[in-house]
């Protein structure tokens, strides 16, 4: 498959004279189905074989036409060929000779129609009042092809018949170089529209970029002031960057598809081996006129995206380092705040031992003043005051020694974590 894959789609091989057209239509993905089943209506109706389920290309002979079809990644292409020319300029195309509305009929969009003819040329070029008569008056480009081979022309125009025209003068060409030939210039036509799908996205979205440019101007200059709203800057900076991401996201595919395409375009230009003719602007020339400064546009406008992508990530990141620096300068406060209510709450329970000791002796000498007293009514021979004065001291530091005890397995008992905390 990969070995077959440089052989595919390979041109026509032409005889002169020989007029042409094609077709080039959007396909939704949905409408694949709907664009064989069509084909495959036009097969049955000249008794010829349908294309394989899997096919991307497919060429027969309906009668006197050769048809052949092309599917690219976004459209489908339509080519139609028979010998001999119209009597009078493109007033016989060849997609006339097919089913009427067989044309109309295919599914998706119309990018390109172009009619085309093959025609013997002499070694000088034509005159321009005979250019005319192919092109309505209108302005035409073109020039020398082939290193001489051949002569083609065109005016990019649509006519009102809604295809747009090109002549091919054959001076020299082989079969196959005029079919490569025309299918060059076919090509050009569908992949510069192809490249220009992007250019009315790119004017859509230039306002949109303007205001966000703007918006983010005022942010960060707001930044730079340090007015203490840090968290509803950081906010706004999200909002801006999730509209910069919507725009990417919806945009980005239609540019970089109009890079590739406009690559395509160059790149069959430059196959043409144009050569200028006197008073004719080149097609070379023509694209670089208009076609370049479209992608261009595109170009900016989508690296203007990526740039407030970037300056809206950054900013974000600086204020996010803003912000966590103050939250942490937060921290530290009220951990100092913390710490000093843990000493006071130190201190209270200091005090608090401190009558507590009282509180506790006070009451066992009492208990053992009754015990005393008991003794004494007894019969035994005890003072009970002289006993309760002498065993004050030796409670108090009985009950000291007791707390200071405690205390220490306390601590033994904390964590290193906990100690530190």
């Amino acid at each position: 498959m990969l070995a077959d894959e440089v052989h595919a789609r390979p041109p026509e091989p032409l005889d002169t004279p020989c007029r042409a057209t094609y077709v080039a239509v959007l396909i939704e993905r949905e409408d694949r189905e709907r664009e064989r089943s069509h084909i495959a209506a036009l097969c049955e109706h000249y008794q010829a074989a349908p294309p394989a389920a899997d096919a991307t290309h497919f060429s027969a002979r309906f009668g006197p036409v050769r048809f052949k079809w092309e599917r690219h990644g976004e459209f489908s292409g339509f080519t139609m060929l028979t010998p001999g020319l119209s009597p009078r300029p493109f007033s016989e195309p060849a997609a006339a000779l097919l089913p009427p509305d067989w044309l109309a009929g295919l599914p998706g969009t119309t990018l390109v129609a172009a009619h085309a003819k093959l025609i013997p040329a002499t070694a000088a070029p034509p005159d321009a009042a005979a250019l005319m008569t192919h092109f309505d008056g209108n302005i035409v480009v073109g020039g020398e092809i082939g290193g001489g081979a051949g002569l083609a022309y065109t005016d990019f125009r649509i006519h009102p018949d809604g295809f747009v025209r090109f002549v091919v003068g054959n001076r020299s060409l082989t079969e196959r170089q005029a079919g490569r030939t025309l299918q060059r210039l076919f090509e050009i036509e569908a992949y510069r529209m192809m490249a220009l799908l992007a250019l009315p996205i790119a004017r859509r979205l230039a306002p949109r970029i303007a205001v966000i440019e703007a918006s983010l101007t005022k942010l960060t200059a707001h930044i730079a002031l340090e007015g203490g709203e840090d968290e509803a800057l950081l906010q706004e900076l999200t909002r801006l960057a999730a509209e910069i991401e919507n725009c990417l996201s919806s945009s980005q595919f239609r540019f970089s598809a109009c890079r590739a395409y406009h690559e395509l375009v160059t790149t069959r230009i430059g196959e043409l081996r144009e050569t200028r003719l006197p008073g004719i602007q080149t097609i070379e020339e023509f694209m670089a006129r208009r076609l370049t400064p479209a992608v261009a546009t595109c170009a900016t406008t989508s690296q203007r995206l990526h740039d407030l992508s970037d300056r809206v990530a950054q900013a974000s990141a600086l204020l996010s380092t803003r912000v966590d620096i103050a939250r942490e300068r937060q921290n530290q406060a009220l951990l100092a705040s913390m710490d000093r209510r843990a000493k006071l709450q130190l201190r209270l329970q200091q005090t608090v031992e401190g009558l507590s000791v009282a509180a506790i002796v006070y009451y066992v000498a009492g208990l053992l003043g009754y015990l005393a007293k008991a003794g004494k009514a007894a019969g035994f021979a005890v003072e009970p005051d002289l006993l309760v004065g002498l065993a004050i001291p030796l409670l108090a530091c009985a009950v000291i020694f007791a707390l200071r005890q405690a205390r220490r397995r306390l601590h033994r008992g904390e964590s290193p974590k906990d100690s530190q905390i």
